[in-house]
């Protein structure tokens, strides 16, 4: 009776100390790195942190982002209680902000035929994205500080900001940039075995080979702050806020002034999280102070075009991300210029055409006709009756008048008109 539990208990015994196959949390990094991005790897980490995974695999293929969320993702990696792996996989790239995420992971790989680096710093312009000195300076000392902790070449590393240098796959690994080339996700992994990394807990040995791996479902919050934090979004929810919220506050009742609300606190959801440009933020604001001013003055649309110039000019010139892929800027310029120009003409001639149908037809009854001249009918006692266009108004005056008399209007007290005797 007892050989059979004794069995079991060295088979119960033999499970427990064998080494179980790796359990691996697998989140994709595709497109432009955001807010969205930042929040997903922060889940994904904190997840794999309390549900006691062997490690985090973060597979990489963006051409660049936004700078402030770039830097929140390598805190949160270096922070990581668990080991942080980063793989390029076949017909990927890790350009811009995507080469300094990937060489802030304790181990990281690429396939053949990918490429890393590119990560020279570009601003908003007319003409040819140029460069800043002092940004180039901040973020080269940022990329060799990382590449120092990761024990990388911090020179090669260096020369993606100030050279804006690719290195092919097969050059990184040369170059001591990355760690592992593998052409499959699974050959990196079992490549990374028994790597010794360091974490915020100390060093550790991976158990990366046999793996079993989860993928990451990106949460709703992360989804919307995929949306709102995008450039392109983010600015035309800015204008549509704009001129939905004047155009809704010039004509209550008709909703707009609700969807320009929620526009705007969207966009500016979105502006939170997105280095912005002063001079940007100025002419958005010139443009709004244009616009008030065409509504309440007879300008005939001079000030209404030149608020649509100001807060579309504005909002090209607002951001200030030099991690953002070179590309971004050609689109960006296409997108908002064109939507911009459109949808701020279109709203600014509703504005002023609301007003003008308003002001017309506060232009009825007794106040059209002042300035108006008629005869009196009768009058005595400073009030009477006169015709004017046929009709016929009651009328009061200070002067004395009499039957016959021309008069003009000047003024009216509701339904009555206020006269004065007609000179000439």
């Amino acid at each position: 009776m007892r050989l059979p539990f004794i069995s079991l208990l060295l088979i119960a015994l033999i499970f427990l100390t064998y080494p179980a196959c790796a359990e691996i949390l697998e989140y994709r990094i595709e497109g432009t790195v955001n807010e969205g991005t930042y929040i997903a790897v922060t889940e994904v980490i904190e997840k794999a942190e309390r549900d006691g995974y062997s490690a985090v695999l973060l597979v990489i293929d963006t051409p660049g982002g936004l700078v402030t969320s770039t830097e929140k993702i390598i805190s949160k990696i270096f922070d990581s209680k668990v080991p942080v792996l980063a793989y390029v996989p076949p017909g990927a790239f890790s350009a811009s902000a995507g080469s300094l995420i990937v060489i802030s992971t304790n181990v990281a790989g690429m396939a053949n035929g990918t490429s890393i680096g590119a990560a020279t710093p570009i601003t908003t312009g007319f003409e040819e994205p140029k460069v800043e000195e002092k940004i180039v300076n901040y973020l080269a000392s940022y990329a060799k500080s990382i590449a120092e902790k990761r024990g990388r070449n911090a020179t090669a590393i260096e020369r993606f900001v100030t050279h804006a240098y690719s290195a092919s796959a097969m050059e990184a690994y040369r170059y001591e940039i990355i760690d592992v080339l593998a052409d499959s996700k699974s050959e990196f992994l079992k490549k990374a075995d028994g790597i010794e990394v360091e974490t915020s807990e100390g060093k550790t040995v991976l158990r990366t080979s046999g793996e079993r791996i989860e993928v990451y479902e990106e949460s709703l919050k992360v989804k919307i702050y995929n949306l709102i934090s995008s450039p392109e979004l983010a600015s035309i929810l800015l204008i549509i806020g704009i001129y939905g919220l004047i155009y809704g506050l010039t004509s209550p009742g008709m909703g707009a002034e609700v969807l320009g609300a929620i526009c705007l606190i969207l966009a500016l959801f979105g502006l939170g999280v997105i280095n912005v440009n002063y001079m940007g933020v100025i002419l958005i604001l010139l443009g709004i102070l244009f616009l008030v001013a065409e509504l309440l003055t007879p300008t005939y649309g001079v000030l209404g075009a030149a608020s649509v110039v100001c807060i579309v000019l504005g909002t090209l010139m607002l951001y200030q991300e030099p991690l953002m892929p070179r590309d971004f800027y050609q689109s960006f310029t296409m997108l908002v210029g064109g939507l911009g120009l459109g949808i701020g003409a279109v709203m600014t001639f509703g504005i002023i055409k609301v007003l003008q149908i308003k002001k017309a037809k506060k232009r009825v009854g007794a106040e059209a006709l002042i300035g108006k001249k008629g005869k009196v009918v009768s009058f005595s006692d400073g009030e009477g009756m006169a015709k004017f266009n046929g009709e016929l108004w009651k009328i009061v005056s200070q002067e004395e008048l009499r039957e016959g008399d021309t008069v003009v209007i000047v003024g009216r007290e509701g339904l009555i008109l206020v006269v004065k005797k007609h000179e000439g």
